[in-house]
Parts: C-alpha cells; structure tokens; sequence
C-alpha cells in the first residue's frame, strides 16, 4: 500500500532539510565575517544592523528546523518566509565579495 503522507513527508524532508542547513552555513560565515574582519566599506551601524538581521535569520532557520524534526517531516516552510532568508545570503555575498576585494588591493600596494 501506498502511504502518500509518508511519501510527501520523506519528499519535503530531503529538500528542505539541506536547505535549511545551507542558510545555517551561510548565516554562520556571514555572522563570522562581520564579527571578526575590518570591512572598511561598510559602517559600523550599517554592519552591526547586518549583524542583527543575520541573527534573526539564523533564529527563524533554527525554529524551522526543530518544527521539521518535531514533526517528523509534517510541516514545510513557506515561500515567502525563506525569500527574505535567500535575499540575506546574497547580500551576506555581496559584502564577502567586496571584503575580498578590499583584501586584495591591500595585498597588491
């Protein structure tokens, strides 16, 4: 027989879990960039406001992650929750790619 609930849960399951994980890792570089590197292109307030929000994101992807496990693979994340989570990321990217930037043009004077 088949059971559609177990076969929607194990499909939700393998999808949303790894990327979940993947916002945790990009969080967790983010967080480490912005706390521990010289970003002389960004302010300290605009930097301790992308901080912030890194935080909260990293808190809401936690919550989201216990409610899969709690669940057993029962409860999804809706688009619209995770958009705000994927536009973080790319503009945690975008202040990487600047970073690097900046620490290559040191290294070539």
């Amino acid at each position: 027989m088949f059971d559609s609930n177990s076969s929607n849960s194990d499909l939700l399951r393998s999808i949303l879990e790894p990327l979940l994980e993947d916002f945790q890792y990009w969080f967790d570089r983010s967080q480490l960039l912005l706390e521990t590197e010289t970003l002389s292109f960004l302010s300290a307030e605009k930097r301790a406001e992308l901080l912030a929000r890194v935080a909260i994101a990293q808190r809401e992807v936690s919550t989201a992650q216990m409610l899969l496990k709690a669940t057993d693979g029962q409860v999804g994340v809706e688009t619209a929750v995770m958009k705000p989570w994927h536009d973080l990321v790319a503009e945690c990217w975008q202040v990487a790619v600047r970073f690097r930037l900046q620490e290559s043009g040191e290294k070539q004077l």
